[in-house]
């Protein structure tokens, strides 16, 4: 049963019209790309929904990152666990959170993005009351550690979906400081959770179940804001098997490899440069300054979709990728010497140039699937438009779920380097080699001009 909730659009299209379902409101007339709908009406609920979106995004990587800053905490707590053991616990929620982002993805079309924040950030309640049980018993064994933080990479999942519903709100020509703002409210929360934590703990005589506690009010108010503020897009909906053929294009998994060297390198080092830290400089205090570096890499997100839009994707991701070969040299020179200057000046451009990539790379997704689109409707494909947009929402979604993968890959790349030889700086070395191929694959697919013009002109010119 459908009860109209606004007024009937208007001839000329520029009202939403939304209706009351079970399951909450539904916009049924979204057209972001005609002029007078957005000036009039498409922007304010596009930035109702971005606004709410943004809070709730920020809180879930706060419960996804909360380990990356307790696990410093829990040696003098009387939980006596290797650094390996520690670098395990920090990696989980991002292997987790990774493979969460494939169903979370689909979840939109199916449940609508409004239903679905409320769902996803509901569902947050379990990490937070979990660590704050977890941490409460020095005698709490390792296992159990283990399946709490891997519940903690349901905050990982919530990005996709976010990323999914927020990217049908926005026109096209926005839609790199859109989905910028929407990631970067979202990475903020890396920065928050490595800030307040120790703040709250110091206030709460060390204990540590509020790094836990303290985030349960927050999120029932982020599940309360998106029911009440919210709306479903009836053409974010879409059958399965539409949104699978994103699975079928070659760029989705050329994409996803260079989203693993941006946004993975991001939740990566967010992730492990605490303990990283206090690991190679136990006695600097470095640790206190950790969320400066997520705080950075997540400002400058929306700077990257800027970029991206103004000068071309790929051009501003092979800078990038430049910037992180040059970053991970001077990491090797800053452990090799073991220079604490050199150490932070190093994880202070990563963080920049991945932040920055984190944009640029979201901006080329919708940029290629939607002159893909255009390409197939002037060819005769009926219906390629609106085809290629819910494509490029799927797409959004693996890649942002193979992406996420490198945020379980470098913690572990340190764990296992230091436990095999003692020092990073071998897993510095694999990285480096990693980003220099992520520049080649760049160029290669999206900057040679002249050979993408003449086999997929569409392709290239979205990307550059």
């Amino acid at each position: 049963m459908s009860t109209t909730q606004t007024p009937t659009d208007s001839p000329t299209g520029t009202t939403p019209r939304t209706t009351g379902r079970l399951g909450g409101r539904w916009i049924d007339r979204w057209e972001p790309e005609d002029a007078a709908f957005w000036r009039r009406t498409g922007r304010r609920v596009a930035t109702r929904n971005l606004l709410v979106s943004v809070f709730a995004e920020h809180l879930a990587f706060s419960v996804w990152l909360v380990w990356s800053v307790t696990v410093v905490a829990l040696p003098a707590a009387g939980f006596a666990f290797s650094v390996d053991r520690l670098f395990w616990l920090v990696a989980l929620p991002s292997l987790v959170g990774s493979l969460l982002r494939l169903p979370y993805t689909f979840a939109v079309p199916r449940f609508g993005g409004r239903n679905w924040t409320v769902v996803s950030a509901l569902l947050l309640l379990v990490p937070a009351v979990a660590m704050a049980l977890a941490v409460s018993d020095p005698g709490t064994p390792y296992w159990v550690f283990v399946l709490v933080a891997a519940a903690a990479g349901l905050g990982g999942g919530n990005f996709a979906s976010s990323m999914t519903n927020i990217s049908f709100f926005f026109p096209e020509r926005a839609k790199g400081l859109g989905l910028g703002l929407n990631a970067a409210g979202g990475n903020l929360g890396t920065s928050t959770v490595q800030f307040l934590v120790p703040v709250v703990l110091g206030a709460g005589a060390g204990t540590l179940a509020y790094a836990g506690l303290m985030w349960v009010p927050l999120i029932a108010v982020s599940a309360v804001l998106a029911w009440f503020c919210m709306d479903n897009l009836t053409v974010s909906r879409a059958p399965v098997r539409g949104q699978l053929a994103a699975a079928k294009r070659p760029h989705t998994w050329v994409m996803s490899l260079l989203y693993i060297g941006t946004f993975g390198s991001f939740i990566g080092y967010s992730a492990a440069y605490p303990l990283l830290a206090k690991t190679v400089f136990p006695d600097s205090g470095a640790t206190k300054y950790a969320f400066l570096g997520a705080l950075a890499g997540s400002l400058a997100r929306p700077v990257g979709g800027w970029l991206a839009d103004r000068w071309g994707g790929a051009r501003v991701t092979c800078a990038v990728f430049a910037a992180m070969v040059a970053g991970m040299a001077v990491l090797l020179v800053a452990v090799n010497a073991g220079s604490l200057g050199l150490f932070v000046t190093a994880f202070a451009v990563l963080f920049v140039a991945a932040g920055v990539g984190n944009g640029s790379t979201y901006r080329m997704v919708p940029a290629i699937f939607a002159r893909q689109g255009e390409r197939d409707e002037r060819a005769g494909v009926p219906g390629a438009r609106r085809a290629a947009l819910t494509e490029a929402g799927a797409a959004v979604g693996i890649i942002s779920a193979v992406g996420a993968f490198g945020g379980f890959l470098i913690p572990r790349a340190y764990g296992a380097s230091l436990g095999a030889t003692g020092s990073v700086a071998a897993a510095v070395v694999a990285y480096a080699a990693f980003y220099a191929l992520c520049l080649g694959v760049t160029w290669w697919c999206y900057l040679r001009r002249q050979l993408l013009v003449a086999r997929m002109p569409s392709l290239a010119e979205a990307a550059v």
